[in-house]
């Protein structure tokens, strides 16, 4: 099972030289792969009376892609994985060229999860319909994989119209694996029908059971029960040290391919914090791990 480590969007700040550090930390520590969150406006409670979000104009983030080109530079074997990019409030196209770019700078180490977003705010400023984005996600990963793959690409859809037209330069991996992140019925369904793997966002317990469970169903049915992975979080908000290797170990007994760490909202006040945290659960996770 692969470990990994979730990017501190909100925490870490704006020094280029940390984030060299932290990204170049999870590395040398033996983790496989860095996963980054994915928000391009965040919205003003002041302006949007009973705002529930889990974020606001108050959390920082910084661009997946643009993020990953800086740390393709600084690292030579972690995998960036987008945990998620929100795809239907994207330009599909113009996602593909970018995606391709990282994949080729970073040398094939890109993984792309995908989501559909809860933030109808973000949506509206980016012109982009909230309500039909489940239907036009399945289309826009057709896209995506026609231009991964084909030198030159026809594409009549329904949201979409490619004449003869091709990006250059392609991916390293042809194509770019995708991951759907959600728990929603349709989005389970999606992973299996044209997904390679899902994220799971919750923690081990009944509902993650029987989620995983629906999931293997659906895959199974569909004949595909060996090859759809799963990755899965555990948040150092939640417990200790040992309480997190203990859910990882549940999670493994799920299936899980791989774990990621989320030291975010913990309490901890450094870059430094947040290095030391990710070597303490490593150090952990090598001893109490299969």
């Amino acid at each position: 099972m692969e470990l990994g480590v979730i990017f501190p969007q909100t925490e870490i700040g704006t020094d280029p030289v940390a984030i060299r550090d932290f990204a170049q930390a999870v590395e040398g520590l033996g983790y496989s792969y860095l996963l980054v969150f994915d928000h391009v406006l965040g919205a003003d409670p002041k302006h949007h009376s009973g705002w529930s979000g889990p974020y606001t104009i108050r959390d920082a983030f910084h661009e997946p892609f643009i993020l990953f080109g800086h740390l393709a530079a600084v690292t030579r074997r972690l995998h960036l994985v987008t945990g998620i990019i929100i795809l239907p409030q994207r330009q599909t196209v113009l996602v593909a060229k970018q995606a391709a770019e990282v994949d080729v700078l970073s040398g094939g180490r890109l993984r792309l999860g995908i989501g559909l977003g809860w933030n109808q705010v973000e949506y509206e400023a980016l012109g982009e319909d909230f309500h039909n984005r489940g239907r036009r996600c399945e289309e826009q990963v057709a896209v995506l994989r026609a231009l991964w793959t084909q030198e030159s690409v026809d594409f009549q859809g329904r949201w979409h119209r490619i004449s003869g037209a091709g990006l250059n330069p392609m991916p390293t991996q042809r194509p770019i694996p995708i991951w759907f992140g959600g728990r929603a019925d349709a989005v389970l369904r999606r992973t299996v029908r044209i997904g390679d793997g899902w994220l799971a966002n919750m923690p081990p317990g009944p509902q993650a059971e029987e989620t995983v469970t629906t999931l293997r169903k659906y895959a199974q049915e569909a004949g595909r029960s060996s090859s759809l992975s799963i990755g899965a979080s555990v948040s150092l908000a939640r417990g200790s040290v040992d309480s997190l290797v203990e859910e990882a170990r549940r999670w493994q007994r799920l299936g899980a391919a791989g774990i990621h760490l989320n030291t975010m909202r913990a309490g901890l006040a450094s870059v430094d914090d947040h290095i030391k945290a990710i070597r303490t659960f490593k150090e952990a996770a090598d001893k109490g791990l299969a």
